[in-house]
């Protein structure tokens, strides 16, 4: 554990944690505000646990007071390109919800998150859904979080004694490039991040995915070096 994490009185929060860019931002976001950071992954069933490794460093490198993986294996039910081997990961942008929706995935994360939040006496939770630069999930937008935070209000002793959770979103208004932008300055190492659907047990990016495409215009729209690990070439982003 990070000496650094270990801040007197610091207040507790649960930081979902993937291994992302965006979510190895927001952790360093809720460490600066001075939280005492609690990090949640999942082992979910998805293509690659090369996140989870990141995920790993990342908590270690960045301070956070824990960070634990729960298993919870949604291949069982699959209907997404992320949980279901049969079915492949897009290579070339398409239209509408796109196959690498995992259903209801943010639900269930935001639901055992809240559920260690109580444990912890924690009433901030922090997730790096972002509603400008992605890929057109629905339970990345404002309207999901706001419906999901108010039933949460109803759901849990917190909310019924006055007390209830705030989910923070730093991140929903934010580009790409935005993102990149705060997270350097927060020093975050994004080489050490993995966003890739696909990526290989080295964590070499696909270059060809929506993740990749998005992650490298972030970084040509900053015109700062992409320093993702590619198995070939970046993918275009013009």
């Amino acid at each position: 554990m990070a000496a650094e994490a270990l801040v007197a009185g610091a207040k507790p929060a649960v930081v979902l944690l993937s291994g992302g860019m965006d979510s190895a931002t927001v952790l360093a976001l809720a460490k600066a505000e001075g939280f005492a950071c609690h990090c949640l992954s999942f082992r979910y069933g998805q293509r690659h646990s090369v996140e989870l490794m990141a995920a790993q460093q990342l908590a270690s490198e960045l301070g956070a007071a824990e960070h634990r993986i729960v298993d919870l294996d949604l291949s069982l039910f699959g209907g997404s390109a992320l949980t279901d081997a049969s079915i492949a990961v897009p290579e070339t942008p398409g239209e509408g919800i796109p196959v690498t929706y995992v259903p209801a995935r943010n639900t269930i994360f935001l639901s055992i998150a809240l559920a260690w939040a109580e444990v912890l006496g924690a009433r901030d939770i922090f997730i790096g859904v972002n509603a400008v630069d992605y890929s057109g999930y629905p339970d990345c937008r404002p309207e999901f979080i706001r419906a999901f935070e108010a039933m949460a209000q109803l759901a849990t002793r917190q909310g019924v004694e006055g007390a209830g959770p705030c989910f923070r979103t730093p991140l929903i208004d934010l580009s790409k490039a935005q993102i990149i932008r705060q997270g350097v300055a927060l020093g975050v190492d994004f080489s050490k991040t993995v966003s890739c659907y696909q990526a290989d047990h080295e964590g070499r990016a696909c270059g060809v995915c929506d993740a990749c495409r998005l992650r490298a215009k972030g970084f040509a729209d900053v015109e700062m070096a992409d320093n993702t690990r590619y198995r070939s070439q970046p993918p275009a982003t013009s």
